[in-house]
């Protein structure tokens, strides 16, 4: 994880002639190519849509989560009428911006006369794991709802159980909904059975409701364990095929325009792959990844034996493996015009990439462009066009903090708000820099405050920022899937950095005397593995 942390922060964009992880460069430019009706582009005409309504849940509903955010960041709803400090918690301006741990829990438990705003839930289950583990926060939330509503006791009133188990199950739900991933600990899911067995005991309708829930957190589960083995069957796949490119001759070696010639079918199957594996990244996944001890834990291991962000890196091993396979493609050729054609073949892709709105993509195929085997390639640059490609990297140019990248997703964010079709609904940002900018939000003010209180004025700014990540996974992709292409993508063997020299040196010779040592040096090396 501490390698996997110091790569991805440390991406500026490689110009020509650097090695990965990300780079690029230069000024901006908006309108990558005439519009049509059937390929949306993310600056068209914005028509408002009426909103719908939120709240027709026959459980206590409050309003969807990015309506609760004023431009400040903060929840827009008001908890108190004034400033003030009120049984552990602090408000400022009619927002929570601090408490004790202890009473922000209690905060989160529905009683009969009151049901925590969806904001809170979402913001508080994210932020808490930096604190409290989520197996012992759930503890705490069965002890605080059993204890509460006595529902220990046989005598209990049963009319008051039936106003309260609503909104206990319905904060239960939103929980296995939304972090669905916590309940992969034996003692999370140990603690949900407790607390739903004594709220849907004697009572048909709620034990449906469990049913219902219980059932669809098993699915959930079920199915990230199938693609956590689907992925480690095809990286497995891939370590193996990797001397394929070196023993199969050169005339039967399959590159990527047999396989797919059209840019806009071939962006359509990389959005595919990236919505994929976006689906599957929790929001609780960008707190662990960076997640350190806290400084009041004195006598516990904070997360040592919990799951950190496997499918986030994931995600970001599959930016790196676009970007090495796009530089394969451009080195393997032993003709120029082949190689000029690749070229000319990845930019129409990453254009189209952009117009989708999927802005991985685009900056993965920047970035194998860039890297340096294939920016040497003098001669086959010189037969490009490169104006297309300067577009490209304006849009993407890292100067004043990515502006030219920003406005281009804003413009995608809004047009997916808007959106009529499910096309234009497509946002996939530039992953790295948005961990980035998560990263820097936890780094740059603390978790608590002098006082002991949670930092909660800052978990409102995380939570802002996660779940506009949240509503940007969900979009299911609505481009017919090509399995030959997608086959293809996932598990077509690519070359090592050294071996995208030695294809480098061997398409272009070595034009000094550093490059010819280094290519006699690679040919010795790596020749001698075969």
């Amino acid at each position: 994880m501490a390698k996997f942390l110091a790569e991805l922060l440390g991406c500026t964009l490689p110009e020509k002639g650097a090695s990965p992880m990300f780079e690029c460069r230069s000024q901006p430019h908006i309108g990558l190519r005439h519009v049509t009706k059937q390929r949306p582009t993310i600056f068209g005409t914005l028509i408002e849509k009426p909103l719908g309504d939120h709240n027709a849940d026959k459980m206590p509903q409050t309003p969807p989560f990015p309506a609760m955010y004023g431009s400040n960041g903060y929840n827009k709803n008001i908890y108190k009428a004034k400033e003030e400090d009120y049984e552990g918690l602090y408000y400022h301006e009619n927002n929570l911006v601090s408490g004790s741990l202890e009473a922000l829990i209690e905060h989160l438990v529905p009683t009969v006369a009151y049901y925590p705003d969806r904001t809170y839930i979402f913001t508080f289950l994210l932020s808490s794991r930096l604190f409290i583990h989520p197996y012992e926060l759930m503890s705490k939330v069965c002890h605080l709802c059993v204890d509460q509503q006595r529902l220990t006791d046989p005598q209990a009133d049963k009319a008051r159980v039936r106003k309260i188990a609503p909104k206990i199950l319905q904060l239960l739900t939103e929980w296995t909904e939304t972090f669905p991933y916590d309940f992969r600990d034996e003692r999370m899911m140990k603690s949900l059975k407790e607390l739903t067995h004594r709220l849907s005991t004697g009572d048909e309708l709620y034990r449906k409701a469990v049913q219902q829930m219980t059932q669809t957190l098993i699915r959930k589960l079920t199915t990230l364990s199938q693609y956590e083995e689907a992925l480690a069957k095809i990286n497995s796949s891939v370590t193996d095929r990797l001397t394929v490119l070196k023993t199969k001759p050169q005339s039967i070696q399959r590159d990527i325009l047999t396989i797919c010639s059209d840019p806009f079918t071939l962006a359509q199957q990389l959005t595919h792959i990236e919505l994929e594996r976006l689906s599957y990244i929790g929001p609780e996944e960008f707190v662990q990844a960076f997640v350190q001890k806290d400084p009041l834990d004195n006598d516990k291991r904070c997360f040592s034996d919990h799951k950190k962000a496997s499918n986030l890196e994931a995600y970001v091993e599959w930016f790196n493996r676009l970007s090495y396979l796009v530089a394969t493609e451009i080195c393997m050729p032993v003709k120029k015009k082949h190689r000029a054609r690749v070229i000319e073949f990845f930019i129409d892709v990453a254009r189209e990439c952009f117009n989708i709105g999927n802005f991985n993509s685009l900056m993965a195929i920047i970035t194998g462009m860039n890297m340096s085997p294939v920016s040497r390639l003098k001669k086959t640059w010189g037969k490009i066009k490169s104006a297309k490609f300067d577009i490209l990297e304006h849009q993407m140019d890292p100067s004043s903090n990515f502006y030219n990248y920003r406005t281009a997703l804003r413009g995608a964010t809004q047009r997916s708000i808007t959106a009529h079709s499910s096309r234009e609904k497509i946002v996939i940002p530039f992953f790295s820099l948005l961990i980035k900018d998560i990263y820097f939000l936890n780094e740059g003010c603390g978790n608590r405050l002098s006082n002991g209180h949670v930092n909660f004025e800052k978990f409102w700014e995380l939570a802002k920022q996660v779940m506009e990540f949240m509503t940007w996974k969900k979009v299911e992709c609505p481009f017919d899937r090509d399995r030959k292409i997608l086959q293809y993508l996932l598990t077509a063997p690519v070359f090592s950095e050294d071996a995208l020299y030695l294809a480098s040196y061997e398409s272009e010779g070595p034009e000094n005397n550093m490059e010819k040592d280094r290519w006699k040096s690679l040919r010795s090396s790596l020749l001698n593995r075969t």
